[in-house]
């Protein structure tokens, strides 16, 4: 969404408020027009962001802007303080628990450095911490860590990325084959060998797509997700398990190798480049 299509011209005032860190103007227009915190912006495109609230663009995602004003934290307070003064009970809650997943899967700010404040923020208002599996699909582990802190119930996947290997080990004899398949699935996406290893020691199945209730990348295997990390030795390390090499993902329809080829095609970084390279020509050798 770019701000010029914001139909609503108080709206659209407000939100770029928010973006420019402006407290002064974005408090007078709340008070003079309280339906900016109650009501949802009439934005009927599909997707996630779809007629959202005003308290939803504090965390710029999607991304908009691409940075957060520097006093984010107190505009986020001053919107929760109208929020809680004006909306209905049903929507302070929506409002609060769907901010706090913008904030928790967000890019920006992680990059802005106000995620974990805005995290305690949200929930010391009354948000509900969820689950941690989004933030850790969206590459935020220390946000998982702050949500997990803060009540998020602990999950199989969760504590794999986290390293956390007594809890592990303790989930894993209880954990359905879903579970387990989000959690190598996560541990693929992370790179990281050693819980692969572990997970496929303790019996864990290396092929098939994670759950798409799970909230973590259930378009691809772990296979796939192995080399999209760069990390050969978590390929080999599913592979020698038995992980299939001519399954496709489910939105680009590409085989593990193809996913190597486009990335190394793809990618800026040289060295990074030279992993994908090395994970080509080790795919490349294997029968499918």
């Amino acid at each position: 969404m770019k701000n010029a299509e914001i139909t609503d011209p108080l709206f659209r005032k407000a939100v770029e408020a928010i973006d420019s860190g402006d407290i002064t103007t974005l408090r007078q227009l709340i008070e003079q027009h309280p339906y900016l915190v109650m009501d949802r912006l009439d934005y009927p495109e599909e997707g996630y962001f779809k007629d959202p609230y005003l308290l939803w663009f504090i965390a710029d995602n999607p991304i908009r802007v691409g940075k957060l004003a520097a006093n984010i934290v107190e505009i986020t307070k001053l919107l929760i303080r109208h929020v809680k003064m004006n909306a209905a009970p049903d929507s302070v809650v929506e409002q609060l628990n769907y901010a706090l997943g913008l904030v928790a899967t967000g890019r920006i700010p992680k990059e802005s450095g106000s995620q974990i404040e805005l995290i305690d923020l949200l929930i010391d208002a009354g948000a509900e911490p969820g689950s941690a599996l989004g933030a850790l699909a969206h590459g935020n582990p220390e946000a998982a860590r702050q949500l997990i802190k803060r009540g998020s119930k602990m999950e199989l996947a969760t504590a794999v990325v986290l390293g956390m290997t007594g809890e592990v080990s303790r989930m894993v004899s209880f954990s359905d084959p879903d579970a387990q398949l989000v959690a190598i699935t996560a541990a693929a996406f992370y790179g990281k060998t050693q819980m692969v290893k572990m997970l496929l020691d303790m019996g864990v199945d290396p092929n098939g797509y994670p759950d798409s209730s799970s909230g973590f990348h259930s378009h691809a295997t772990p296979l796939h997700q192995a080399v999209s990390s760069g990390s050969l030795e978590c390929v080999k390390s599913l592979v020698e398990a038995g992980a299939s090499l001519g399954t496709k993902d489910k939105i680009y329809k590409g085989t593990p190798l193809e996913w190597a080829e486009y990335m190394q095609t793809n990618e800026a970084d040289d060295d990074v480049k030279r992993n994908f390279a090395l994970i080509k020509a080790y795919l490349k050798e294997l029968p499918v």
